[in-house]
């Protein structure tokens, strides 16, 4: 029976599950719930909404109206669930129930199940299938395809079905960009980009997310800055959170400040990792007081969000203030990770609160279920040392049920120089090269701790050992952004354009310093010290 007008004019009226309900009841007493079109009306609202519901109706419906559409409702509700086991499941018993007979919307969320499995095997059964149907050379199909073979990290695969698709749009091509871009293989992802006769912001944004994760940070601001200025297209939010990224990385905090200009601008919605990205970036650039602004603008605050001001407020000497906002943290009920315990153990190390950093080392397992790992027995080192509890940090080394790593030995041999203990410091210098975990860094750790005590021979015998192994210190380096631009100096490297007014002025500085009593480096000068 056929739905009558105002059927279907309350069906498209319906707002809440509870009016649906009534609707279907009306519906079931008239008969219209034969009607095909209804049925497909009603499964639609439903199965988003609440699942099982819809599907006790579908499971009464007869045969003729179970259509496609009703079907691939039935199939996509489970996949925009992320229930792709229960989505491929219900599938099979719809070809068994009613010999249902798939199409191309059918396998493009057939495939779209596959991915989020990871189950490789399964879409290439279904990619026969399509074949065999005739549905292969459908775009969504397609693009399903290239999406389940790039997550199953079947590169090969992809790249075949892009070179044979007729019709590629561009999420076909950003989701070989994608691909190119999981597999480090930024260049090809690059070319391809290039390539592209058409681009939106979804791929812009793939490959400047791409140079980050591949630590290309210059390149990737250098493509946000030509994805407004060449295509005039306005970053969405994952363009936004990649620049964001770089701009930590690189102390790029001018184009850091822009962004966030433009995020207000536009009123983009300053979510968990939006705001967290911006966090990070006012962190790693040393604007802490804006870090904590954009902390508590946001609405909601997670793991890492708390975590990334954690960092920042023990990273720029308030510690105290980050031991409080871990506090702060528990009170609101949010569950610290294993990241959250290195911040505040650091901060607890830095403070001195030997007490309060023993307590919440232990409440990690205790309380939270998390096992310590290496870096935070090294933490837990690093505060007895520091403390001048040389031989408690020496137990813990020994006690540590993982092999300890150089930060753990490093922070040991650290406190060891701090307090004047050469005998532990030297033992600690000889388990490191036994562990070959030895560096330069090491080997002027213990000439240090030679020279707090005056032993110069020791201190002469370290360093010709040094030369006569060929150790060299890692050269530090250090970065400044000028007009935008991130020029960044190593110990050594005399190739920038200004060296020697550079040099100039740093001696201008030192002299300044001296005459002020504050010059720490002895009789070595700073403008040595950074080019020399």
């Amino acid at each position: 029976m056929k739905a009558s007008q105002r059927s279907l004019l309350l069906l498209e009226q319906c707002l809440t599950m509870a009016q649906m309900k009534q609707i279907q009841s009306h519906l079931a007493v008239s008969g219209a719930l034969l009607d095909p079109y209804a049925a497909g009306k009603v499964v639609a609202f439903c199965a988003p909404r609440d699942f099982s519901h819809a599907h006790r109706f579908f499971r009464h419906l007869p045969r003729h109206c179970r259509t496609a559409y009703v079907c691939n409702t039935m199939i996509k509700a489970l996949v925009d669930a992320r229930e792709p086991g229960s989505a491929l499941a219900l599938y099979q018993r719809m070809v068994a129930d009613s010999g249902f007979l798939p199409n191309n919307y059918t396998f493009s969320f057939l495939l779209t199940a596959c991915a989020q499995l990871g189950d490789v095997r399964s879409g290439s059964s279904y990619h026969c299938q399509a074949i065999r149907l005739g549905w292969e050379s459908y775009d969504f199909v397609q693009n399903g395809l290239i999406h389940l073979y790039v997550t199953c990290d079947a590169l090969d695969s992809a790249r075949r079905i892009f070179d044979a698709s007729a019709n590629r749009d561009v999420i076909t091509w950003t989701a070989l960009i994608n691909g190119y871009v999981k597999s480090d293989q930024v260049d090809v992802a690059r070319n391809l980009f290039d390539e592209m006769p058409d681009k939106n912001a979804v791929s812009w944004s793939a490959m400047i997310n791409g140079y980050v994760q591949a630590g290309l940070f210059r390149e990737a601001l250098e493509l946000f800055n030509a994805m407004q200025t060449l295509s005039g297209l306005r970053p969405n939010h994952a363009g936004v959170v990649g620049a964001l990224t770089a701009c930590a990385f690189l102390g790029a905090l001018d184009q850091g400040r822009w962004i966030h200009a433009y995020v207000d601008r536009t009123k983009m919605k300053l979510d968990r990792i939006l705001g967290t990205a911006l966090i990070d970036m006012y962190s790693k650039c040393g604007c802490v007081e804006m870090a904590h602004r954009v902390f508590e603008e946001m609405e909601e605050r997670d793991v890492f969000a708390f975590t990334s001001l954690i960092s920042c407020l023990a990273n720029h000497g308030r510690s105290r203030d980050a031991i409080e906002l871990f506090g702060r943290m528990m009170t609101e009920g949010v569950a610290p990770n294993e990241v959250t315990f290195i911040c505040v153990l650091s901060a607890c190390s830095r403070m001195g609160m030997v007490d309060r950093g023993l307590e919440i080392f232990g409440s990690m397992s205790e309380k939270y279920g998390i096992e310590p790992g290496v870096q935070h027995y090294g933490c837990l080192v690093d505060l007895l040392g520091r403390a001048g509890m040389l031989e408690e940090a020496k137990r813990v080394v020994r006690g540590m049920p993982m092999e300890p790593d150089s930060y753990a030995l490093g922070a040991l041999l650290n406190g060891c120089r701090v307090h004047g203990d050469v005998e532990l410091g030297r033992e600690m210098v000889e388990s490191i090269i036994q562990r070959r975990l030895d560096h330069g860094g090491v080997h002027v750790l213990l000439s240090n701790i030679y020279a707090s005590t005056s032993q110069w021979d020791d201190v002469v015998k370290v360093r010709k050992g040094m030369e006569e192994n060929r150790v060299k210190k890692v050269p530090g380096c250090s970065s400044i952004e000028v007009n935008g631009e991130v020029c960044e100096f190593v110990v050594g490297d005399r190739s920038f354009a200004l060296i020697e007014e550079v040099a100039t002025l740093l001696r201008g500085i030192e002299k300044h310093l001296k005459s002020l009593r504050l010059e720490e480096e002895g009789d070595m000068g700073l403008a040595d010290n950074c080019f020399f």
